[in-house]
């Protein structure tokens, strides 16, 4: 057996047990159609009822309101069918970790629940893939097979060369031309750097249900007191030697706090649903809770 194919075998059995973990774990959210990760509240319109106070406004019915002179919204109805999007940034910051696991094996982790939780009953999901070098547009289908071989072809991607910068902006306006049916559009990334990506994010927001799933690493929340290292920006080449003062290390968690929460105010505006996978903690209860609250979060919305 020659090297390629071996190392072949074990990323086949490691996607495998990553399967069978997530599959195991989210059973009991597995039962009908895409009510796990982003329960929405459809397209289709259904039946008028009295409006009541938190209503969206622009589900108003003014035809039954005129008519009863009481106001009323039109409830809508989940489509039968959802095609799924995942936008994975495989930029070079993806590449590390520091514990239990890395955060390209998360990315992967959280893109397989995303599988696991959508496929079935005439769904669909593809896949824009970016490194910074290049992007994959992996088409749309339904099916086990296809969204095995899609989570395949994720993992297999080559990472790009150093100092090859990120481009998740260009990745989310590949699903902007042409214009896809109303779905779900997940994004999977660590994002890092600028929030340059909101605008193609919020544009993204007019016609779909969005998610956003970033992964964390916590050496990149806070430094540990190791003396003196030197850090590297794997998207620029870049180096610095630094101390780890107890000064620069509450300097540098300051910096990262305010960072994620640019990231979570960002997609707040986008209107996403904001799921954090960290390489140090049980990723998939993670996924569990996240999924568990918004399916009780949209229950009352259902049951109204």
């Amino acid at each position: 057996m020659t090297a390629g194919s071996a190392d072949l075998v074990r990323l086949e059995a490691s996607l495998r047990t990553l399967e069978l973990t997530v599959r195991r774990r989210l059973d009991g959210l597995l039962q009908g159609n895409h009510v796990g990760l982003l329960p929405g509240p459809g397209t289709e319109p259904g039946d008028a009822r009295p409006y009541q106070p938190g209503d969206d406004v622009r589900r108003m019915d003014w035809s039954v309101t005129a008519r009863t002179t009481a106001p009323h919204v039109r409830e809508t109805v989940a489509d039968r069918e959802l095609e799924t999007w995942a936008v994975v940034d495989l930029s070079r910051s993806i590449d590390y970790g520091t514990a239990r696991t890395d955060k390209r094996h998360l990315a992967l982790a959280g893109l397989t629940a995303v599988a696991q939780l959508t496929t079935g009953g005439g769904n669909r999901l593809g896949a824009v893939v970016a490194n910074g070098e290049s992007t994959q547009r992996l088409p749309a289908r339904g099916g086990l097979a296809h969204a095995r071989g899609l989570v395949r072809r994720v993992a297999t991607m080559p990472p790009a060369p150093e100092g090859t910068r990120g481009d998740l902006s260009g990745a989310l306006d590949e699903l902007r031309r042409p214009p896809r049916r109303r779905g779900l559009v997940v994004v999977v990334s660590d994002f890092l750097g600028e929030p340059t990506w909101e605008r193609s994010l919020r544009a993204l927001s007019a016609r779909h249900e969005l998610l956003a799933i970033e992964v964390v690493d916590p050496r990149e929340l806070e430094l540990p007191d190791v003396g003196t290292v030197v850090l590297a920006d794997p998207e620029t080449g870049r180096q610095r030697e630094v101390d780890t003062t107890p000064l620069l290390r509450r300097e540098f968690a300051a910096a990262a706090s305010e960072h994620r929460d640019r990231v979570a105010t960002a997609l707040r505006r986008c209107g996403a649903g904001h799921l954090t996978l960290r390489t140090d903690t049980d990723w998939v209860a993670d996924i569990v809770r996240f999924a568990v609250a918004r399916k009780h979060a949209a229950a009352p919305r259902r049951l109204a």
